[in-house]
């Protein structure tokens, strides 16, 4: 029965959505709400291939798309280094400072997403903290440009995505068998010795989750690069947004979208056959 439930929720909530944006993609534009025709009416298929064929016709699209996997993956590793010394730190701390730690860790997810990227802003623009920082201290002699720009992006996104890193990894750190490093140590290993035979091995399935984690919604980000990225570096999250609600192309937005999808899936298989590998 609890199997048959999780089925049914499948169905209903992965299949039949991804189903609907599949189909939709071979649907046609038109005015009206909404602004699609679908593929398959009363005379049978009426759909049209029009909207895969931006895929490939336009550069535009696979820049977009590129870029987005390029600072996915940036902001996936960046977060992954950061994250596993933030771990190690909290999953080697006593047992009562871990749970204070993690806190401090979740703690931006208690103020509002777009009320950080705010802040972001105020720190970043030219009259910001950061320029007037540098310029008291005689860093600079004037206000460098560092809000919208592909650093900026970075800066929000890593900021946003890394305790998606930091969670996974101190769950798996947090229950390795610290008598296999004791034991390395007493056999004359140093330090990163221990870390590189010992503790990054037992932590390599962690470490994949944590990047999958941030890599995929880092992948299809609209609104980070929207507040701090330049107006010219389109993201593919935000293509498939201003075909959704600029153009109103809902099909070449389905299109997009499913594009997305399957690129993200790579990962995901490739993950899982190392898994199996192991």
């Amino acid at each position: 029965m609890i199997r048959a439930g999780a089925w049914l929720a499948l169905l209903l909530l992965v299949a039949a959505p991804l189903a609907i944006v599949l189909g939709m993609g071979f649907g046609t534009s038109a005015p009206g709400v909404p602004p699609v025709i679908p593929p398959i009416g009363r005379e049978g298929w009426q759909g049209s291939f029009e909207a895969w064929g931006l895929l490939f016709a336009d550069t535009y699209y696979l820049d977009a798309a590129l870029r987005s996997l390029r600072l996915a993956a940036i902001t996936a590793g960046l977060c992954l280094v950061l994250g596993f010394g933030m771990a190690l730190g909290i999953a080697s701390a006593a047992p009562r400072w871990q749970a204070p730690l993690l806190a401090l860790v979740l703690l931006p997810f208690w103020s509002g997403f777009v009320l950080r990227l705010a802040a972001w802003v105020g720190l970043l623009r030219d009259g910001g903290w950061i320029n007037a920082t540098l310029l008291h201290v005689g860093l600079i002699a004037e206000p460098m440009p560092l809000l919208y720009s592909e650093g900026a992006m970075l800066l929000g996104m890593v900021h946003g995505y890394l305790p998606f890193a930091v969670l996974p990894l101190t769950a798996t750190l947090a229950r390795r068998d610290r008598r296999l490093e004791e034991a390395a140590a007493d056999l004359g290993a140093g330090r990163w010795t221990v870390f590189f035979t010992i503790t990054l091995p037992l932590a390599a399935p962690a470490a994949g989750a944590a990047f999958l984690l941030v890599f995929i919604p880092a992948a299809g980000e609209v609104v980070i690069p929207e507040v701090l990225g330049a107006p010219d570096s389109v993201l593919f999250g935000r293509a498939i947004w201003g075909e959704f609600f600029q153009t109103r192309d809902w099909p070449a937005a389905a299109a997009l979208s499913t594009a997305l999808l399957a690129l993200l899936l790579l990962p995901i298989a490739l993950y899982q056959r190392l898994s199996v590998a192991r």
